[in-house]
């Protein structure tokens, strides 16, 4: 198994198609593997679409009554009635005339069937996708208060997952980018942040990491994000680098080319 993760197996585990000592195997890697965990939680839900999409048919009760009433129709066309040419005519049209008016009621009928169904498919869909990405949160900030800043990391990257993300996960990056000790934990947190500029905490938290960040990479990052917003509050902290004798010379120029387009 690949990197020690069973994804290739989830798809039999799914089908119940593995031994009893592969299923085992497992559900005891899942129980401690989040990648695989949500790797299974996603092929459940592209199963379930699968078995929902079934193909809409006619109900038996539904055919009977359309054959008996076509049936009926027959019956009638075919019965000889003592009236003249022009009146034959007539009811045998106006005999079509209910045919067809049949017909589209049982496909209006058949449609309206259908058309249920498939909101009622969305609807579970919807609730398995829901759930699915409430576990994501859930495991994205477990893994960022984890005291390995690979798993932290591996959390901050989760954001991958989520294209309008909560305030919640929002104020999370931000507490890493301001507080977690490691340079690289700090500098992803600030790449994940860095999509989301029109967040008015996503600002605050860069102006407020400018003031006490000291790592010279993680400064121009931070630096650059702002002037290309053009946020105007980042002048003060950018000012204050320029006066701060610990300010690496490059972090100055970076300042002294930025400043201007915000001021």
């Amino acid at each position: 198994m690949e990197k020690n993760h069973v994804t290739n197996l989830l798809p039999e585990y799914l089908d119940n198609a593995l031994s009893k000592k592969e299923k085992e195997k497992v559900e005891q890697h899942i129980a401690g593997c989040i990648q695989c965990k949500l790797e299974l939680d996603e092929m459940k839900i592209l199963f379930k679409a699968f078995e929902d999409e079934s193909i809409s048919v006619p109900t038996e009760s539904l055919s009977a009554k359309f054959d008996k009433a076509l049936q009926e129709e027959k019956m009638e066309t075919n019965k000889v009635i003592p009236i003249s040419s022009e009146r034959r005519k007539t009811g045998w049209a106006s005999n079509m005339l209910k045919v067809a008016a049949s017909i589209a009621l049982l496909v209006a009928s058949f449609q309206m069937g259908r058309f249920l169904q498939q909101e009622k498919s969305n609807e579970d869909i919807a609730v398995l996708l829901d759930e699915s990405l409430q576990f994501k949160q859930t495991a994205m900030l477990s893994l960022m208060e984890n005291q390995s800043a690979s798993k932290r990391i591996q959390g901050v990257n989760y954001i991958e997952e989520f294209s309008k993300p909560d305030e919640t996960i929002v104020i999370a990056l931000a507490n890493r980018l301001l507080n977690d000790e490691n340079d690289n934990v700090r500098l992803n947190a600030f790449e994940a942040l860095s999509k989301f500029t029109a967040s008015e905490t996503v600002k605050t938290a860069f102006i407020e990491a400018l003031k006490i960040e000291k790592n010279p990479s993680i400064q121009i990052a931070i630096i650059q994000s702002l002037v290309k917003i053009q946020e105007k509050k980042a002048a003060a902290p950018m000012k204050k680098l320029l006066e701060q004798e610990d300010t690496q010379p490059f972090v100055k120029n970076e300042i002294k080319l930025g400043l201007p387009k915000i001021i």
